[in-house]
């Protein structure tokens, strides 16, 4: 395998070392031997506390979320709701803010739901959808104003129910109807997995849209050898690929974070 095709490994500090709060998480990712990092929601901490444990880390941070309200608790989120458009800007907004200043390459922007978890609260698909789609062109547009790369996802909805986009089918729509040069699609290998299609042939088939890659295995989301994906084929199948982003371990550790590393070693031939 050529050096070129080496993938680029980062880990996520929202999901992983949450041993210990978010601004003690940089120190432990360096000590698991990683230089790149993301984070789903940073805004807990300034931008000043970040940058200082990126710099005292040497560490990279390479994608952020874009605010999402209330979606981790079962709410909407903003970025599909129909009366939340003002919102979901100032949110953009701070997101490009932090990402400005602390060199982030790419937001993420999560499309939120049409129904609340509990069902208390509801809005027409096709409204949400049209929401959506002009969100993800103001969000695209903008930030490419300040060099800087969006991504969106698509998440399973067992984990999360009624999120607007559930399948790949959705993904392409997205693409097709925004049709802006800097949107990509965020690829999350264990949502892939999910919703039952193959990961290693929907890298190869989406591979030209991807612009960042996430991991955990299936069905369980712990580190990779845990559940039932193939790694080794998922990972050769970005090795040779022309994907040269980071592809990120997002997954909840089974047993300590820091003693869940032991696939780095298992696929270290890709690294």
């Amino acid at each position: 395998m050529n050096k070129s095709n080496k993938i680029n490994l980062g880990v996520n500090l929202s999901m992983i070392f949450t041993e210990v709060p978010l601004i003690e998480r940089f120190a432990l990712a360096r000590q698991a031997g990683f230089d790149t990092v993301e984070v789903q929601f940073p805004y807990e901490l300034s931008i000043d506390a970040i940058q200082q444990q990126l710099q005292r880390y040497q560490l990279e941070l390479c994608l952020i979320n874009v605010p999402a309200a209330d979606l981790l608790q079962g709410g909407l989120g903003l970025a599909c709701v129909p009366n939340k458009q003002t919102e979901f800007q100032q949110a953009v907004k701070q997101a490009v803010e932090y990402a400005t200043v602390l060199n982030v390459p790419m937001i993420n922007v999560l499309a939120g739901r049409n129904q609340t978890a509990t069902g208390e609260q509801s809005f027409d698909c096709n409204e949400c959808w049209q929401v959506l789609i002009e969100n993800l062109k103001f969000t695209a547009e903008y930030a490419q104003k300040h060099g800087i790369k969006v991504v969106f996802e698509l998440i399973n909805g067992i984990d999360m129910p009624h999120f607007l986009v559930q399948n790949l089918n959705q993904v392409e729509q997205v693409l097709q109807q925004v049709q802006h040069d800097n949107l990509a699609l965020q690829f999350d290998c264990y949502h892939i997995a999910r919703i039952g299609e193959n990961v290693a042939d929907s890298l190869h088939k989406y591979m030209p849209h991807i612009g960042h890659i996430q991991f955990a295995d299936s069905p369980t989301r712990h580190q990779p050898s845990t559940g039932e994906l193939n790694f080794a084929e998922i990972f050769q199948a970005i090795a040779e690929s022309d994907y040269q982003g980071k592809v990120c371990a997002e997954y909840r550790p089974q047993g300590e974070s820091l003693q869940s590393f032991n696939w780095k070693e298992k696929f270290k031939q890709f690294f």
